[in-house]
């Protein structure tokens, strides 16, 4: 059975491994090989002990399990970029491969969009790179895309697009 809770301070090693195996599974076609390695475990660790310890009140994130072992994350909070009518934003959502497809993803999904709305967020931004066939998750639950630019990352340029959903409550409501 699938459980979702808010994470802690001691997941951080977890969310980490998390991140960095399904980062280079899923961009393993997207992005060069140079670019691809740029993300170390290390590095993971580090940013989600501060994360994690920092709690800011105005982002969350959220593990989901399968028992005890965690299986994904989402993270997110207010919109990063100011150049979108969103205030809310998605950083992260990532699930290891062998758990995708099974409706985790929108059960971090509903789980963050209720955290964001009680933290009186009114809408979402995520960003998705283009070529990323994940970009129909978002779809599926009806984000439309509302906008695109470049990012680097390592020492490639790749486009990014970004998708929106304009009401949370909309968005709970496709959820539910």
């Amino acid at each position: 059975m699938f459980s979702v809770r808010k994470a802690v301070y001691t997941d951080a090693e977890t969310i980490a491994t998390i991140h960095v195996n399904t980062w280079k599974s899923t961009y393993t076609d997207l992005l060069e090989e140079r670019d691809l390695t740029n993300m170390t475990y290390e590095n993971r660790k580090t940013l989600w002990e501060t994360v994690l310890r920092l709690k800011k009140r105005e982002q969350c994130t959220f593990v989901i399990c399968d028992d005890e072992k965690i299986v994904g994350f989402i993270s997110g909070g207010p919109e990063r970029t100011k150049r979108f009518a969103y205030d809310g934003e998605i950083y992260t959502i990532y699930i290891l491969d062998e758990y995708q497809k099974k409706g985790l993803g929108a059960k971090l999904l509903k789980a963050f969009a209720q955290e964001m709305k009680g933290m009186n967020y009114h809408s979402i931004l995520v960003w998705v790179l283009k070529q990323n066939p994940s970009s129909r998750f978002y779809e599926r639950y009806l984000a439309k895309s509302v906008g695109e630019e470049a990012i680097t990352v390592g020492e490639g340029s790749y486009q990014e697009t970004a998708y929106g959903w304009d009401s949370i409550d909309e968005l709970l409501e496709i959820l539910a």
